[in-house]
């Protein structure tokens, strides 16, 4: 055992609660309920602990409270930095009442997703955050009967999809309907989509199309790409969208990073954006403004979605009723250059 080991396992809570002169009830909750104490006393009680290096035992302490201080978060990626805004306001949100974040990756398969639910739920989290609202009928019954708090993001059960618990996002098909409402309005009349091959994706194409007839124009081909859809694919999608509409002057994509490819491929063939095609993205990540032309994008509030997730949570965990449990945070769209 080195001397670093052996100091950590010889430090004990009472030892930090005579370092820092409180007594042990203190301790446990500058521990275990942070945001009871005042600040003053909380940061005396942190300084003995990080001095002491002492390790809570938080396996005891979720026997005797039943909580774990843990919530778990499934993301179909970690490769794409659209969500990371959203998990990083959700770890921060959580971590200042005390609580962990863990975080699994669905590959955005349902059976992976159910699976890492079960390792979850097996390790006693506290809550659960999901993304989507497309969850398997057995999924959802296995998380109702659990009773524990969960809150899907990142879309809003308004097209087939079913509301577990709480649920924090936006309409992703009413976000297609006004990429196609954008386009139109910009004088395209042949449109096309670039997606993936994933439910989020398809609601959004879904509303794309029939905003689009709506409006008169039914040239509307999609190119979907088994997820995760890469940059380096879009050209050859925008090529076989082409080759099936010649007249295409209007494309909107299912996220930045192939909106930028598709502006890439343009100015790779002197397709001059957007007098020969529009380029409409999602998203509105920091390419978007570095892109010439800079790139018209559907922003969503991405990170205010962790943070409200994250609120959330720790209102049911209070035993109290958020004020929603269906928030609706809407999205804009930014226009720019290429669109």
């Amino acid at each position: 055992m080195t001397d670093a080991s052996a100091s950590i396992s010889r430090a004990r809570m009472i030892d930090v609660a005579q370092a820092a002169g409180v007594s042990l009830v203190t301790v446990s909750r500058a521990v275990n309920a942070p945001d009871k104490l005042a600040p003053e006393t909380l940061a005396v009680v942190r300084a003995a602990i990080e001095r002491l290096g002492y390790v809570p035992n938080l396996t005891a302490g979720s026997l005797a409270s039943s909580r774990s201080r843990i919530v778990a978060a499934v993301v179909p990626t970690i490769s794409n930095a659209v969500f990371s805004e959203t998990i990083e306001a959700l770890a921060q949100t959580l971590a200042e009442a005390g609580h962990q974040l863990l975080i699994g990756q669905s590959a955005y398969r349902a059976a992976d997703e159910a699976a890492l639910v079960d390792a979850f739920l097996g390790r006693r989290v506290d809550g659960l955050v999901l993304t989507g609202c497309n969850q398997n009928a057995a999924l959802i019954a296995r998380l109702k009967r659990t009773a524990i708090p969960v809150v899907q993001t990142w879309d809003l059960p308004d097209a087939g999809g079913a509301l577990i618990d709480m649920v924090v996002g936006f309409s992703n098909r009413d976000a297609g309907r006004h990429a196609a409402r954008h386009l139109i309005e910009r004088g395209c009349t042949s449109l096309g989509f670039i997606g993936a091959e994933e439910d989020r994706s398809r609601r959004r194409l879904e509303g794309f199309k029939d905003e689009a007839t709506k409006l008169g124009v039914l040239s509307v081909a999609a190119e979907l790409i088994r997820p995760p859809a890469q940059m380096d694919q879009a050209a050859a999608r925008l090529q076989q969208l082409v080759a099936r509409q010649s007249d295409l002057d209007g494309v909107f994509c299912n996220n930045d990073h192939l909106a930028a490819a598709v502006l890439f491929e343009c100015h790779r063939l002197g397709w001059p954006v957007p007098n020969k095609l529009a380029v409409l993205g999602f998203g509105d990540q920091p390419m978007a403004r570095a892109a010439a032309p800079q790139l018209s994008s559907i922003r969503i509030r991405r990170a205010e979605m962790g943070e409200r997730a994250g609120q959330m949570l720790l209102t049911r965990l209070s035993d109290r009723e958020p004020e929603s449990r269906c928030v609706d945070l809407g999205f804009e769209i930014v226009t720019r250059g290429s669109a």
